[in-house]
């Protein structure tokens, strides 16, 4: 992380971390924002009311006292899914004095189908590790593995460094890819199948059938797909120990263990993929842990709630109706960046540190770990996870440096009885020492500098397919409209809805800006008489939902794809009241994709806005395109195909440009579309710039700007900085 002045400015990977490689995604580029913005909370409150961390500590201690002699039995952790060791340490230690004391994760995304289809294959919780580099031939179902979930930067390396035109034409891989809505690992296919999200399952499982999994035998697929199967099999079974078959996390437990079992068929486990333990401190069922805690909510079983990060009242399914069962519990306390919708409905509300003011750890895709380490002293009065979950520790209240640290020193066997202070943050000058430096302390320095602890990525773990575990997947639902759910390309799970970058964000293939929509094929809304625009009302049940539609050539008929993170009540001045809430669809029965919908057409319409419009490409060779064969007969074909100018869509007149000009070309064999690179412009040409302090109002003023962000009087624009 690039610092100014003692600020920090600019994020960007760490080439020695095998997650990172030294590239980033866009939410770190990003995250630079978050840090300055000025909707984060500044003060602990209680019932809003202004109170030290000292207060709630003590509420705290009252609350555990009155819970020993049922050793815990009303106290609930609710967490975003947790990949600190650190932390998991802590909340272990926590259940050990209270044993009957439960802990929840849950994440409106992630790897819930996935985890669940691992023990459903393997009897246990593991994570594969795809060596995409050795794969000729890849099959992806559902699965936008170049650019979401974990690894997906190294595998998008990994994927491209076989793509490149310069390289090794013998090497290239082949990429065939089954979706229902349009990603942009499916851009990238060499094939590209259109299914409903309903009907992958039917097709993994023919496809299985045909490679020798025993379990699927006499599986067909959907009509549509009927000609894909001969080629596809061949292909992979023609590439036995060098292809791969990864599932999408938006797909079923099944589908998942049918991918298992395909890379087992095929001999590709101990190739192109490899299990570990889960990079997850304590993996579980996530969806049915929340729905047991909101049972207990609502039999008054739970006294004390601290909910450590996330949002459940805004993400939570809505069959649950987490925001009545919360208000059931007599005692609440929140951890967030943002006093969002859950912060609002407890009685204690703790500012978050962003992770660029904490000392924290987490672990990697593979689970290489790292030291996370501040920057900057917290800008508002935040306090870590760590310091808030060592309120209920036996040892008490420490600080995030003394209990990483200490984590670490455990891990290591040695002494942790430091021998120089804790350093400045921030700061560049060597640490003072007037003793030696203790093998741990050497240790220390350098996992702080390397910003990798070595020889902690996970080993291979040997697993065993589970006889009979892994069946068909269930067979095509009947024709009809379906909804699929998915997190928004730009603000995800709402999480970053705050955040103006990426908000302005096009997101990648729409183009859409500052909203959601309903995406449908051209097709599909021809047949239901819409356009882009038009307010349509989905319905399942007693369920239902007002959103704009959007055509996306490039989706699956019958299918509509509804992204979620947007129609926040509580998001900031920026996110708050953006876009359309469409979790009122979204049920613990249906939480990935939705069939036997009813659309409505209602008469009215909604401004969607968007960059760029799909039919602006066609005819002006922006991409150039040609077949293996063509490309290897005119290896030059792209320099020579000249730009086709199209009347009527600038408002300058045309102009003869001569001689050289700056350009940019974009080798799309490569590039995967994730727009970081447009985030970290962003980032980069907006860097805090610190101005001399002058005085305004009676005060002294200390200018720091980040594009729209400044400090000063916000209702008074004379106290803005100018910008340089």
């Amino acid at each position: 992380v690039e610092s100014h002045e003692g600020r920090p400015t600019k994020i960007e990977g760490n080439p020695d971390h095998p997650s990172s490689l030294g590239a980033t995604d866009l939410f770190a580029q990003a995250s630079i924002l978050g840090l300055y913005d000025p909707d984060r909370p500044q003060l602990l409150t209680h019932l809003g009311e202004i109170r030290p961390f000292e207060s709630f500590a003590a509420a705290i201690r009252q609350a555990l006292d009155a819970q020993q002699g049922s050793q815990g039995s009303g106290i609930r952790i609710l967490s975003d899914t947790v990949a600190s060791p650190t932390l998991g340490s802590q909340i272990d230690e926590f259940l050990g004095r209270f044993p009957r004391a439960k802990w929840v994760q849950w994440e409106p995304f992630g790897r819930h189908n996935a985890r669940e289809g691992s023990r459903l294959a393997f009897g246990e919780y593991v994570d594969p590790q795809y060596s995409i580099e050795k794969a000729d031939v890849i099959l992806s179902l559902d699965s936008d593995f170049l650019v979401t979930g974990n690894g997906a930067i190294a595998y998008a390396r990994a994927y491209s460094a076989r793509r490149r035109r310069e390289g090794d034409q013998s090497q290239r891989n082949r990429l065939y890819s089954v979706e229902s809505s349009p990603s942009n690992t499916g851009t990238k296919a060499d094939n590209r199948l259109l299914l409903r999200a309903s009907d992958i399952g039917a097709f993994a499982s023919a496809v299985a059938a045909q490679l020798g999994v025993a379990s699927a035998a006499g599986s067909t697929a959907p009509e549509s797909a009927q000609t894909w199967l001969g080629p596809l099999v061949k292909d992979l079974q023609n590439a036995r120990g060098r292809s791969l078959v990864i599932a999408g996390e938006g797909q079923p437990p099944a589908v998942h263990a049918l991918a298992h079992a395909m890379n087992d068929a095929l001999g590709n486990v101990g190739n192109t993929v490899v299990y570990t333990q889960t990079v997850e401190t304590h993996p579980m069922n996530q969806r049915a842990g929340l729905a047991e805690l909101v049972g207990e909510m609502n039999a008054g079983t739970v006294s004390l709630l601290v909910v450590l990060g996330g949002n459940p009242v805004y993400t939570a399914p809505s069959d649950l109706k987490f925001a009545e069962a919360l208000d059931k519990v007599p005692l609440r306390a929140n951890v967030s960046q943002f006093h969002d919708e859950t912060a609002a409905l407890c009685h204690w509300h703790i500012p978050e540190t962003h992770f660029l003011e904490m000392w924290s750890d987490v672990r990697g895709h593979d689970g290489t770990a790292t030291i996370v380490q501040p920057l900057i002293s917290p800008l508002y009065n935040g306090h870590s996870v760590h310091e808030v979950v060592s309120t209920l520790s036996a040892a008490g209240v420490r600080s995030g440096y003394d209990i990483v640290r200490s984590y670490w020193g455990n891990q290591s066997g040695t002494s942790t009885t430091a021998t120089e202070p804790q350093p400045a943050v921030g700061s560049l000058a060597p640490l003072p020492g007037t003793t030696p430096l203790s093998p741990f302390d050497k240790d220390w320095r350098r996992w702080l500098h390397d910003g990798v602890i070595p020889n902690t990525a996970f080993a291979p773990k040997v697993v065993t397919l589970q006889s009979g575990a892994v069946g068909s997947a269930p067979a095509a639902i009947p024709a009809g409209l379906e909804v699929v759910f998915r997190p928004d390309p730009s603000v995800y799970d709402g999480r970053f809805a705050n955040n103006g970058w990426l908000q302005e964000l096009p997101k990648w293939l729409t183009k859409l800006t500052w909203d959601n929509g309903a995406l449908l094929s051209p097709g599909t809304a021809d047949r239901l008489r819409l356009i882009s625009g038009d307010i349509v009302e989905v319905k399942q049940g007693s369920n239902t939902l007002r959103i704009p539609v959007w055509l996306a050539p490039g989706h699956a008929a019958d299918t509509i794809t509804i992204h979620l993170g947007y129609g926040r009540a509580r998001a900031g001045r920026i996110g708050t009241g953006i876009g359309f809430n469409v979790n009122a669809l979204r049920t613990t029965a249906a939480p990935d994709f939705l069939s036997g919908v009813q659309v409505t057409k209602t008469g009215d319409s909604y401004q969607l806005v968007s960059t760029q419009d799909h039919w602006s490409l066609e005819g002006r060779n922006l991409v150039r395109v040609a077949t293996v064969e063509q490309y290897e007969r005119e290896p030059n074909f792209a320099a020579k195909q000249e730009l086709q100018p199209i009347t009527g869509l600038s408002m300058f007149k045309p102009r003869t440009y001569e001689g050289y000009a700056w350009g940019m070309a974009i080798d799309q064999n490569v590039c995967t579309g994730c727009n970081s690179c447009v985030v970290a412009c962003q980032a980069e040409n907006n860097v805090p710039v610190v101005g001399k302090s002058q005085v305004a109002n009676g005060r002294e003023m200390h200018w720091l700007r980040i594009d729209r962000y400044y400090s000063g009087d916000l209702e008074n624009p004379d106290t803005y900085h100018q910008p340089m």
